[in-house]
Parts: structure tokens; sequence; C-alpha cells
């Protein structure tokens, strides 16, 4: 193919750089074109060669991951850097901080030697790779289709929401979905968000800085244990606002962010007077855990019309089902729109089933979240 997704490998390991190699080659819309054992040599070979995508380890001798990211950047700023790490806290905090200085996406390193759990690892970074260049390589949309309901005539009955991707249809009311000036004086905030996601996250919390929180608000980011520790850390430290990984069963505050722990979904319960958070490993939803859908679902039972949703930044489809049961409960959604989200999958699948309320710019969604959550 002419149009293949030209890639960068940058690790210390001569092994690793020659495993990501046949890898990645053994895909037909893929090449890789350049090889570089540390940051100072990836910075030379992309002067000389341009690439669409850079797999670059966060730890290296003579210049690291994050020492070479902003220079690789300010080389080829539209160029998308993929941050590969391994799974300790500490490199968790290196990957956090390469995201906010611009890495578009990461990659947790397998752990074990299990060929099942590696093979996982390689078809994830192919998918990120392909995600992160769709004008490179055709990927199939994993977006839903358009739903088919029409518009609202009077008492009009229910009309399903229809995909491929859904085992069954969401019946919402087409006169349910509601306008973006009646949702105000929202109770409750979910968000979900894959790809981009820290980025758009921290952009989003830095403006409620200072500002008077009185709902909770409750976060399904696809990351990894640990990572998920610090991004909590990183919302906190931006928003001036308690955030924390939640715990089971504890009893959900107002003016609290809650983050779903790595490898968790993260659902909530009313018991009696208290809303209470709980934690499972049960099986993968769009082949993610923490998935937003649980999360969106046990939501929408308890918070209904006041349920505030907002859809950034991902790849995939998750969260679209449990938007569509939010807004079946008289909830709302918004979504990010396409020019400000790194990888627009996630929110084109509740924009073209036609579940949100709004779609909007990254550097508007706090000011209309703040405007909502009074």
């Amino acid at each position: 193919m002419p149009n293949k997704i030209r890639v960068m490998l940058v690790d210390d390991s001569a092994v690793v750089r020659g495993l990501f190699d046949r890898a990645l080659n053994a895909d037909p819309t893929i090449e890789v074109v350049a090889s570089a054992g540390n940051g100072e040599i990836a910075i030379s070979m992309l002067k000389k060669q341009p690439v669409d995508v850079i797999l670059l380890d966060v730890e290296m001798p003579v210049m690291t991951g994050i020492e070479a990211l902003p220079e690789l950047l300010k080389i080829a700023p539209s160029t998308r850097i993929i941050m590969s790490s391994s799974l300790t806290k500490q490199n968790a905090e290196v990957t956090i901080r390469a995201m906010e200085l611009g890495a578009s996406d990461f990659i947790a390193k397998p752990s074990t030697r299990d060929t099942g759990e590696v093979g996982d690892f390689y078809k994830g970074l192919i998918r990120k790779i392909k995600a992160l260049a769709p004008h490179k390589a055709a990927v199939p949309s994993a977006s839903p289709r358009p739903t088919e309901a029409k518009p609202a005539v009077g008492d009009a009955p229910a009309a399903p929401v229809k995909s491929g991707f859904f085992d069954n249809p969401i019946h919402v009311p087409t006169q349910a979905l509601r306008n973006p000036s009646s949702l105000i004086g929202m109770q409750a905030l979910a968000i979900a968000s894959s790809t981009g996601g820290p980025q758009a996250l921290l952009n989003i919390f830095r403006e409620f800085k200072g500002k008077d929180l009185r709902v909770p608000i409750f976060i399904t980011q696809h990351m990894p244990p640990n990572f998920t520790t610090i991004l909590a850390d990183h919302i906190s430290k931006a928003s001036g606002l308690p955030c924390h990984e939640a715990t089971q069963n504890e009893i959900v505050k107002p003016g609290v962010i809650y983050v779903a722990p790595g490898d968790y979904h993260m659902t909530a319960v009313r018991e009696g007077a208290n809303i209470h958070l709980k934690l499972d490993q049960n099986p993968p939803e769009n082949f993610c855990r923490p998935s937003a859908d649980p999360m969106l679902r046990s939501l929408a039972k308890i918070y209904r019309e006041k349920l505030l949703v907002t859809v950034l930044t991902g790849i995939g489809t998750d969260g679209a089902r449990g938007a569509g049961e939010v807004i079946a409960a008289g909830g709302g959604v918004v979504a990010q729109d396409e020019a400000t989200s790194v990888v627009y999958g996630m929110p084109k699948a509740v924009v073209d089933a036609k579940m949100t309320s709004a779609v909007m710019p990254l550097n508007s969604i706090a000011g209309f979240l703040q405007r909502a959550l009074v």
C-alpha cells in the first residue's frame, strides 16, 4: 500500500524494537520506517524523514521519552506520539505528564510473557495507531449507525436507537432529547473518555479552579491500575477539588470527583438515604474495564432527569449504549466535537445515534458544565 501509516520506534532495547517491528509490519496498513535507541537519535531521524506515529519509550538512557517529547513535537507538530510505559506508579506519573505536554496516547507494556497477553498488547497497539492516523489507513467504523427515529409529532411512540454494535435497541422517546438550555440544575455529572481523555479532562477541570462545586462527578477513563491513581491526583491539583479513585461501598458526597480505578467497573446504588459506589471485575464491556456503560446505566437509575453526561475523545463506542439509557431516563448528554477530539470515536457514536443535546469544542465544555451544575 503506497499510503501506509509510517511509524518510528523509540526504545533503548533492540529486542523490544525488533518485536514491535515484526508485529507492526505484519499489518498491511503499517510500515515501520525508523528505529531509534534513545530520544536524541529519534530527534535526528525525525529531522530527516517525516512519520505519522511515534512509539516513544518513557525510560531511556542519554535522552528519555519525556525529554524528547517537546523536541519531537517542535519538529513535527502533527505527528502523533504514543508513550510506551511499564505499569509502575513512577512511570504512570511521567506518562500523565507526557500527555499534558502533547503526547496523544500511551500503551502499557505487557507485564508477563503470557502469549495471550502479548498478543492482546499488539492488537491494542495497532488499533491505537490506526485510530491516530485515520487519514492513512481505512479502519472499519466503530460508531453506531444513525438512529432511524423520526421527528416527534405530538405523542409519538418511542423510537429505538438501532445499531449493529448494540445487542438490543434502547427505546428512547423521540421527544425526550432535551434542549441544552434545559440542562440547568443537574445533580450529578458523569464523564466518559479514552484516547486523548487525560488531556481533555485536565483542560476541563482547570476551569473549575476556585468554583463552588455542589454535585458529585463520576469519571470513567480507560486506563490501567496506577495510571488512574495518578490521573485522579492530577485532576485534584488542576481543579482544586477533592478527586480520588472510587473505593468499594464509599458514600457519594457532593463536591467530590470519583475516578473508576483501573481494571474495575465503577457503578452506584442507592441504599437508604445514601448513594454508595460499587466496584467489580465483571467481564469487560466494549473491550474495556473500566467501561463507561455500566457507570452510566447505574447513574441513570438514580439521578434520572438530573444526570448530565459528557462523552469526550476516545476510540470505540463505549458510553453510547449507556448514554441511550440516560436519555431514556430523561437526562442530558453532551459530546466533544470532532475538531478538538484526538480520536472522534466515542463522541461520534453518540452523535451518530442522535443522543446528544449538544456537541461542542473542548474549550466550551467547562463553561457549559459550570452553568448546568448549579
